[in-house]
């Protein structure tokens, strides 16, 4: 047996399938990688607004179709519907998110991984500490940031977690918004610091830098200078010859033997043929919404919940970001429209050790609004429609500045992820059905950080502001869902262990957001990255032998 291949399925192509399926190919493990979607092409997804993965009105760039694909949502009002829209989907292709994404790669702060013990218990809400330290991820961020590729410079920021290495890539300069910000927030007392971005500011790993496109954001790179699984961490997979990339695929159960193992998965194909395939590992990593799905999807005499859900957590304590901030018009043109994506200048001075306020949250400039974005954050009382709309559109566009993020969700029990048996997929199967809402806390830390941004845009002279506020309402997962198979130490109150294994398999692991207790109040991404490395890392040593570091 010690000569064995072992062979591995994972289940999506993302930000954390895409990773781990890199580590277990270049360390002689038979890898078949899934992908509902197919590969993403620039020429076929052009800039129109509308269609971005940031819009999606007129649907999404890079998917899924909602149609194929719908979703149930249960309101707060009690009402009970089917959406054939995106509903807190992720991109359907290989790279998935990390395509159109705004490239952002921040590290959680220390304070993120133990949230419970930094804060106390809160009441109402399944807050809990990591089973993992901030340094215990350190060296995977580190490891992320190399092979993934991250441009960026925290030492202007005295608030940013320790780190061993510099960034691989210098920072991208400020844009003239940036500047003019960053000036303002030192003349009162703040710290601002050039965004980190999973962006080549120069040439990196074979590929040229950013052209500086305005359309970055929903988009994809028109020169491959946007860093995602699609362009690195996958190709070296299929290199090694270990890895075969299966797209337009949908994975629908996972098969167990009633011992403890996951013995394989089915599919179906590009034709949309079922198919079953077996392995010696599997990893799931679909993103938190679809991850729950497969596995409550997964039922079976052993598992007659769901795997993993003996104890009823698979799908429980959905999170995403509730972004919030607040937009100046100057009098002035701030905006240098001719360059992009824009943002460039962050802020963390307020993201954690506020009073009354639970965990963390950024603030920086926002990225360029197509002219159907913008529409919606004019100040109150602009005109809506007709020839003073377009007039205002185009007066004012590059005088509004902007200064938005994250906060920090508060994970609930009933914020959750289902299963619809009454409703099904064109391939039918039972569709992800969400209901929840949000914890108090959440528009209390929303209303807290719009107030600080208010605050900085009038001091920067700001001749108007407005805020906005957020945390209310259904769930905000998006891009940034995650939470629902949580990790820990005890199987009564957790999915996963510290590694990602599912605590009542021996070998079915996740690798995506699902695993995260809390979702930090910054851009997930990297951190879902870290994991995946040190998921993979921990598969290999495991079943091979093999050291890895």
């Amino acid at each position: 047996m010690a000569n064995k291949q072992y062979t591995a399925i994972v289940v999506g192509a993302g930000a954390g399938g895409g990773i781990v399926a890199k580590e277990l190919a270049s360390n002689h493990i038979k890898v078949t990688l899934f992908e509902r979607g197919d590969w993403p092409s620039y020429d076929k997804h052009f800039n129109d607004e509308l269609i971005s993965q940031r819009v999606q009105d007129l649907g999404a760039s890079f998917g899924p179709d909602g149609k194929k694909n719908p979703r149930v949502i249960n309101s707060l009002d009690g009402k009970r519907w089917v959406a054939d829209y995106a509903v807190n989907h992720v991109a359907a292709c290989v790279g998935s998110g990390t395509v159109s994404y705004g490239a952002m790669a921040w590290r959680f702060m220390p304070e993120d991984f133990k949230m419970k013990s930094t804060y106390g218990a809160v009441e109402g809400s399944t807050l809990e500490d990591w089973p993992i330290s901030y340094d215990d991820l350190a060296p995977y961020y580190d490891k992320a940031e190399r092979e993934i590729g991250v441009a960026g410079d925290m030492s202007d920021n005295p608030f940013a977690p320790n780190r061993h290495v510099p960034y691989p890539m210098p920072p991208f300069e400020y844009s003239k918004e940036g500047g003019y910000l960053a000036e303002m927030c030192k003349k009162i007392g703040l710290h601002p610091f050039y965004v980190p971005m999973l962006r080549n500011s120069v040439p990196y790993n074979g590929r040229g830098a950013c052209i500086r496109n305005r359309y970055c954001v929903g988009f994809a790179c028109p020169v491959n200078a946007k860093n995602g699984t699609h362009n690195t961490v996958i190709p070296v997979a299929m290199q090694t010859g270990n890895c075969t990339v299966r797209t337009n695929c949908k994975v629908y159960k996972v098969h167990t033997d009633g011992k403890g193992r996951a013995v394989g998965v089915s599919y179906f194909d590009e034709n949309d043929k079922s198919q079953t395939i077996e392995a010696d590992i599997v990893v799931i990593a679909a993103s938190a919404a679809e991850t729950a799905r497969l596995l409550l999807n997964s039922k079976s005499p052993e598992f007659p919940n769901g795997i993993g859900n003996n104890n009823d957590w698979v799908g429980r304590n959905f999170q995403g970001h509730s972004y919030t901030g607040a937009s100046g018009l100057f009098d002035f043109d701030i905006l240098d429209v001719t360059t992009g994506p824009n943002t460039s200048m962050g802020i963390m001075d307020y993201n954690h050790h506020n009073e009354g306020i639970i965990g963390g949250g950024l603030l920086a400039n926002e990225f360029y609004m197509g002219p159907y974005s913008f529409s919606g954050h004019r100040p109150p009382g602009a005109p809506q429609w007709g020839k003073e709309h377009k007039k205002f559109q185009r007066e004012n566009y590059n005088r509004i500045g902007r200064l938005f993020g994250p906060i920090q969700e508060m994970p609930l029990f009933e914020a959750r992820v289902t299963v619809a048996e009454d409703v099904k997929d064109y391939w039918g199967v039972p569709v992800a059905e969400f209901s929840g809402g949000h914890h108090p806390l959440d528009a209390k830390h929303c209303d807290f950080l719009a107030a600080k941004a208010d605050e900085i845009l009038k001091a920067a002279g700001a001749v108007q502001t407005w805020r906005y506020g957020g945390g209310t309402g259904e769930q905000s997962g998006g891009q940034h869902q995650a939470g629902t198979c949580r990790m820990g130490n005890d199987p009564a109150t957790s999915v996963t262990d510290s590694y990602g294994r599912i605590h009542d398999m021996e070998n079915l692991y996740i690798a995506d957001g699902s695993i995260h207790v809390t979702n930090g109040g910054l851009n997930p991404v990297l951190t879902i990255m870290a994991l995946a490395f040190r998921i993979g890392e921990h598969i290999v040593e495991k079943w091979t032998g093999v050291k890895t570091k």
